[in-house]
């Protein structure tokens, strides 16, 4: 089989340089296109704005596709999912490999501790990140509300925040008064040149569980961002994530 030619979007911001970086490394399976014809798949690391615009080249020319880009509206994602989905595409608001086994042990402990643990979210990246919470950050928040939810029997609600258990709490300032139980406490730090950093945290009266994982090279990003480029090559039209990529579900 030929080697994987992959055209970048956002090919001069940090993760596309990245994954330029990943393609040039020894034993690299893949080489950079250069236009959209001459492309297997599209990886785009671009910006919210543009993702519509790329999704849209992907469909017309029948490209795969590997989307990282992250901060989109919740109103919007959903039309844009569903337009991705006519080609193969995966999706995901982190490639790390450590950080989807982060997800799948999140999801094992949401659902056996239940919401009579407290869950509080803190995840921290570079001064320069433009959305919060992160891609990561909003994928275990829902993590661990749809296993809560799941386990109390009961369903999701609509509006951009789920009332009652699993609802999400952005920080807390002045007197907030107790805790209440099933709230989904979340914390976004921003400096310096962090490349991110999730802890997930589930304390209950007398112990804590917490699981951490903390990146120090966005090339574990790149080189997971290839990976699910090389693995949609052989796979039908629909929306897949890494861990249909690593075999996780």
């Amino acid at each position: 089989m030929s080697s994987l030619a992959v055209l970048i979007k956002g090919a001069g911001g940090r993760m596309g340089r990245a994954v330029a970086a990943a393609i040039a490394e020894p034993g690299s399976d893949a080489r950079i296109a250069m236009d959209v014809e001459t492309c297997d798949v599209i990886i785009d690391f671009s910006s919210p704005k543009v993702t519509s615009h790329v999704v849209e080249l992907a469909v017309q020319n029948n490209k795969a596709l590997v989307i990282g880009t992250t901060g989109h509206a919740k109103s919007e994602k959903p039309k844009l999912l569903a337009a991705a989905g006519k080609v193969p595409c995966v999706w995901a608001g982190n490639f790390s490999v450590g950080v989807n086994l982060l997800f799948a042990l999140a999801k094992q402990a949401a659902r056996v501790l239940g919401p009579d643990y407290d869950a509080e979210l803190i995840e921290m990246h570079h001064r320069f990140k433009q959305d919060a919470p992160s891609g990561t950050a909003v994928r275990l928040l829902d993590i661990v509300q749809e296993a809560w939810l799941d386990a109390e029997g009961g369903g999701k609600e609509a509006g951009p925040h789920f009332v009652g258990l699993g609802q999400f709490k952005h920080g807390r300032e002045g007197i907030t008064g107790a805790r209440p139980r099933g709230e989904i406490g979340v914390h976004s730090l921003r400096g310096g040149d962090v490349v991110g950093d999730h802890t997930l945290i589930f304390a209950a009266l007398g112990e804590r569980l917490e699981l951490t994982h903390k990146a120090s090279d966005r090339a574990i990003f790149a080189r997971g961002a290839l990976r699910a480029a090389h693995w949609l090559r052989k796979k039908p039209a629909g929306i897949y994530d890494m861990q249909d990529v690593l075999g996780l579900k």
